[in-house]
């Protein structure tokens, strides 16, 4: 009965109002307290909801791991700067002595999956202080003075935790500070300019001589946006780089993940380093995580370096599909994997790395590169190569079917990147030019000038090699996967006998 009390109530309410309108009584007084009446319980309960919410959030934040700087790979740099910023907490006696203010905000910046947050924690685990830890999108709601709230309550919590547990300072990290710090452009978006004018505030509250002192470190991946009130010395003092590892940070990086996995004894992680050029710290670890699943499939005791293989492909493009093509197809595929790998072959030897024909992720077969070197800078010889390596595939299909397929969407995507980067850095017949004055004709007309000219270049070089696409295609078609040694095995026995 007390479970459908309300629905009862309210069914009696609504007959009796009828009543009394049919019986001529004005009813409109009891209507408007009875909305108003509705209002406040609505608006009570839902702010009871949201402080509760908002209660359960930060007692979820104050959980903190502990983390070290050592537990951190392939960001010796970064970590060397932090370091460096946080003895201002550490050593207050020596800043004093040197008349150094204390620093108010560290900003944390680089590609995702880097070790940003980790490198937080870590820092409040150095300064042995209390860590909070909250997102942008926390503080933006649809009701202007609610994001600033919150700004209040992190820090005001902050203070009393860390006087609670009796620390000297407190680290508050957030994540995606773009979201509140963008620049302000004077529009209508009053929530946004109020939660950031708040946490300004905040940071120009925190004095040298405040118990306990606040520190500040903020994350992005789109500084260019943030607002140069935040920016500004004084608030975010120092702006830390946080980039992706390098061959010798991705080794480590590597190592450190697995501690704890039993690897193979034959197994080479710095062949494994040098083969997942470019992936951020996260994806070296679900490199290992992915090659151990792959392991426990295989019911294998140890992971061996072809299930981290296997997992660098997973990571890179997906997983496998159960796509089923048709004998033509397949054929297709295959020759336009192959009109890659020679090119990539003929135009820096040794650069293959593995020729599938098995679906992964959204394509349908895929050739992967081994870089020989981390590179930082590239010659127009070397941006060259790489839209030939790019374009082997659609000029495989010209030669064999005299046309291209869909398939070449990818490639062509790619080779107009490479293009843009050659007009942005001055490595075209156009010469040292600004981009942003290049009309999208001027851009087709650049584009297609050079495209058009190394196609011919690639078509030249696979025509003369037409007999190794004929003898390897049936090999690959029947193996569905070559290495790059046996690829480069098969390729010098077919040059050798033509």
């Amino acid at each position: 009965m007390r479970k459908y009390g309300i629905e009862i109530a309210a069914g009696f309410g609504l007959m009796l109002f009828i009543f009394l309108a049919f019986e001529g009584v004005n009813v409109m007084p009891v209507l408007l307290l009875a909305a108003l009446g509705a209002g406040v319980w609505f608006t009570t309960r839902g702010k009871g909801r949201m402080m509760a919410s908002s209660g359960a959030k930060r007692s979820k934040e104050l959980r903190l791991e502990s983390m070290s700087f050592d537990q951190i790979g392939g960001q010796d740099r970064a970590k060397q700067e932090l370091i460096e910023a946080l003895d201002f907490l550490v050593k207050q006696e020596e800043i004093a002595k040197l008349g150094i203010r204390p620093m108010k905000g560290i900003l944390l910046t680089g590609p995702p999956g880097t070790g940003k947050t980790l490198l937080a924690k870590a820092a409040a685990h150095y300064t042995d202080s209390i860590y909070l830890a909250a997102s942008g999108s926390e503080f933006v709601e649809m009701y202007v003075g609610v994001g600033a709230g919150r700004i209040r309550d992190l820090f005001k919590e902050a203070r009393e935790k860390a006087k609670k547990a009796g620390k000297k300072s407190a680290v508050i990290f957030i994540d995606e500070i773009d979201v509140i710090g963008g620049k302000r452009d004077g529009g209508q978006h009053k929530e946004y300019d109020q939660t950031l004018n708040q946490l300004l505030t905040e940071m120009d509250g925190i004095h040298s001589d405040e118990a306990p002192r606040i520190l500040i470190i903020a994350a992005t991946n789109r500084k260019e946006i943030l607002d140069s009130a935040l920016l500004r010395p004084g608030r975010f003092d120092r702006h830390i780089g946080v980039e992706l590892p390098d061959k010798k940070g991705r080794l480590h990086i590597l190592r450190l993940h697995a501690a704890n996995k039993p690897l193979n004894e034959g197994i080479n992680l710095e062949r494994i380093a040098s083969e997942s050029f470019g992936f951020s710290g996260a994806q070296l670890e679900s490199v290992m995580n992915e090659g151990a699943i792959y392991a426990m499939r295989e019911n294998s005791e140890t992971i061996l370096e072809s299930h981290l293989a296997m997992a660098i492909d997973k990571v890179m493009m997906g997983e496998k599909t159960d796509r089923e093509s048709t004998a033509e197809e397949r054929e297709r595929v295959a020759l336009h994997e192959l009109g890659h790998a020679i090119s990539a072959e003929l135009v820096r030897p040794g650069s293959v790395s593995q020729v599938a024909l098995s679906p992964r992720g959204q394509a349908l077969g895929y050739v992967r590169h081994n870089p020989q070197q981390d590179r930082y800078l590239y010659t127009k010889d070397f941006l060259e190569s790489q839209i030939m390596i790019a374009l082997g595939g659609a000029a495989a299909e010209e030669i064999f079917y005299g046309g291209r397929s869909t398939g070449s969407r990818g490639d062509f995507d790619q080779a107009m990147n490479i293009v843009r980067t050659m007009v942005e850095s001055g490595l075209t017949e156009l010469g040292i030019i600004d981009a942003n004055m290049m009309t999208p004709d001027k851009w087709a007309s650049i584009t297609s000038s050079i495209l058009d000219e190394l196609m011919v270049k690639t078509k030249a070089m696979l025509e003369a090699r037409k007999e190794v696409f004929t003898e390897s295609l049936d090999v690959l078609i029947r193996e569905e996967t070559l290495s790059g040694d046996e690829f480069r095995t098969l390729l010098s026995q077919l040059s050798k006998s033509a």
